[in-house]
């Protein structure tokens, strides 16, 4: 008789942590999902382990039903994130163990639907493209490895993850691609499409149920042996990976914002390592975690051409906002002469920076070096440490009294184009619109074969699109990323502005413009220059003074209430708990959030699972006293926002 360790995937967080044993079938053994009962009723459950026998005065209960199998190393994951991440192993196992839905009819994959064309194999690659290649053929013979592919916008990074997915295939293995968004998946899918056909599953959050079951089905079954979505992909229940490709891996939206709070980018390390698989990872613009941790295969330039231009565009000596007259002449040269046009609406952010329109100072912290943020009570506050003082009525530096909040303004942007250029078309890419896979694929259909047209959009408009006769890439306000309250905004104005650049004069002269009241500032004068290593080697010395990743991990717990008062008092006892498991900023006032009061203690640790896994014991014991406070609290290791 055998016996299996069960984990229920119930969502009590009192059961979530425990494991219950039951009586397993013949040949049922670790990563079977099964049906069983569980108190009065039955639950889903997975098994995690083959036990000899059940524990002392434990009368184990058969299995009912097995649904399904999962590979083992995927169990093994699951069990890695729920530790690392301070979740618990039922959250974590769900993600790798979704419900099934029942059939109900058969229909064409999604990836047939929710595909552009691609493009044929080009007939060689360049010295770089072959180098990178042959190193990563070579890891995937000898046990796997991780890599940071690195190169300019339009230096062929697909093309080498398309032929290392195809040596990965020649050798019996499976290969897993992740993009950040929904946003970029039509392309990608259509170029593997056109290289490995059916053979190519698509997974990301806008599918429908049965399609997600239909392709985790073929991806089970082997049908599927090459894997394109966005971060939930990196579980798809292929057995033998060899191959994981993480493109624009520099972007933020691999970061899981609910329970479990995985990074997509993390957990497709932990997954090659236990598959013995090959980690590739791609941008123009990486991260400097992965610029100093990882061995770099470098395509150097631009395949064919150079990068475009990059003009700044100084606003305070302007008198349009938010078009400035040169950004209107480009924009008139497209409607006389045709071509197509990318403008970049960042509006990321919703808490409001400080900063002098005459001469271009942001109000930063003294210990963090972040931007301070503008409380309604008049004071401006650091979201990291807590420093706290008035708003000036005055600049300190050039004693103007012209203080704005940057990013006011930016929603007139749509009308004022429909006014003042009414021969251009617009094309809006937001949140909305990228919901519906197929109403996106349309919409980038559309923008591939329209003339005089503007692409017109939030962040999604700067990642990774490759489209021809795109003359213009325009950044129309960038003083909003860098008035962001976070140690990174610097880091991502640089790498927003930089793939934007990339995206114009690809196959033709292009021009690239960007508007910012602060045309010093040290990542546009870097992006302007197209210098990737320079603000790259700037950063990590900045980061190794400040104590900030890579040379140290980030552990934020953020909690909230009804009162001012209770976040603030739950953290300073949390504070006093987790004294000598590393630096520890905070309490520090956040902005209310739909009407809940927020505060959060940041940690600086070497030992992220230790820290998160006490946090996880105090806030456990705190429950009872929490519940009465009507207080939430989160803990998340590795946030990528502040």
């Amino acid at each position: 008789m055998r016996f299996g360790t069960v984990v229920p995937l119930v969502t009590a967080r009192a059961l979530t942590g425990r494991e219950f044993t039951y009586e397993l079938p013949e040949g049922v053994g670790k990563g079977a999902v099964v049906s069983v009962p569980f108190g009065r009723s039955r639950a889903r459950g997975v098994v995690i382990e083959v036990v000899d026998a059940p524990p002392d005065g434990v009368k184990a209960l058969p299995v009912e039903q097995v649904v399904h199998e999962l590979p083992e190393t995927l169990i093994d994951l699951a069990l890695w994130l729920a530790e690392y991440y301070g979740s618990t192993p039922a959250r974590a196992l769900e993600l790798v163990a979704p419900v099934r839905r029942a059939r109900r009819k058969e229909q064409a994959p999604p990836g047939e639907r929710q595909s552009l064309e691609g493009e044929a194999a080009p007939e060689r690659l360049s010295d770089p493209q072959e180098e990178a290649l042959a190193r990563v053929v070579g890891a995937l013979d000898s046990g796997g490895g991780h890599f940071l592919l690195y190169g300019a916008t339009g230096s062929g990074k697909t093309e080498v993850y398309l032929q290392a997915a195809a040596a990965a295939l020649e050798r019996g293995l499976g290969t897993i691609v992740l993009v950040p968004e929904i946003a970029l998946a039509p392309q990608t899918v259509g170029r593997f499409r056109a290289r490995f056909g059916d053979s190519v599953a698509i997974l990301h959050s806008g599918l429908t149920d049965a399609e997600r079951r239909d392709e985790r089905e073929r991806i089970a079954s082997g049908e599927a042996r090459v894997v394109v979505g966005a971060r939930s992909a990196i579980f798809a229940p292929m057995r033998g990976v060899g191959l994981i490709c993480v493109d624009e891996e520099h972007d933020a939206s691999y970061k899981q914002e609910s329970d479990p709070r995985y990074d997509a980018r993390t957990v497709a390390a932990k997954r090659a390592a236990l598959e013995g698989a090959v980690a590739l990872y791609g941008s123009a613009t990486p991260r400097p975690e992965s610029w100093e941790r990882l061995e770099r295969l470098d395509l150097g330039e631009r395949l064919g051409g150079r990068l475009p231009p990059v003009r700044i565009v100084d606003l305070r000596r302007e008198a349009g906002y938010p078009l400035s007259a040169p950004l209107l002449a480009e924009l008139g040269k497209l409607a006389e002469n045709g071509g197509k046009a990318i403008l970049l609406l960042n509006r990321r952010g919703i808490a409001p920076a400080l900063h002098c329109r005459a001469c271009g100072t942001t109000f930063r912290c003294p210990d963090c070096d972040v931007a301070l943020v503008l409380h309604r009570d008049g004071s401006l506050r650091c979201h990291h440490c807590g420093h706290s003082e008035l708003a000036p009525e005055e600049c300190p530096v050039c004693r103007s009294t012209d203080l704005a909040r940057i990013g006011a303004g930016t929603q007139r942007l749509e009308r004022e184009l429909a006014a003042k250029v009414p021969e251009l078309e617009l094309i809006r890419l937001d949140a909305d619109t990228a919901s519906d896979p197929e109403q996106l694929a349309a919409a980038l259909r559309r923008f591939r074969e329209a003339d005089r047209v503007v692409l017109l959009g939030t962040q999604m408009v700067a990642k990774g699109h490759h489209f021809a006769g795109v003359a213009l890439a325009a950044v129309v306000d960038a003083d909003t990323g860098l008035g962001l309250p976070d140690f990174r905004a610097e880091e991502r104005t640089f790498q927003l502005v930089t793939q934007l650049a990339g995206r114009s004069g690809r196959d033709a002269p292009g021009k690239v413009i960007v508007q910012s009241f602060q045309p010093d500032a040290r990542p546009l004068e870097l992006a302007a220059r197209h210098d990737v290593r320079r603000f790259l080697a700037d950063e990590l010395v900045r980061r190794k003074e400040l104590g900030y990743p890579p040379f140290r991990h980030i552990v934020r717990v953020l909690v909230s209430g009804p009162s001012e008062q209770g976040p603030q008092a739950l953290l300073e006892e949390l504070r006093a708990g987790l004294e000598g498991t590393g630096e520890l900023l905070g309490p520090a006032p956040l902005l209310r959030l739909r009407g809940r009061h927020r505060a959060q203690l940041v940690a600086k640790t070497a030992e992220p699972r230790r820290l998160a896994g006490r946090a996880a014991q105090l806030l456990a014991a705190a429950a009872p006293a929490m519940r009465k406070a009507k207080l939430s609290a989160v803990v998340d290791v590795d946030p990528q926002t502040l």
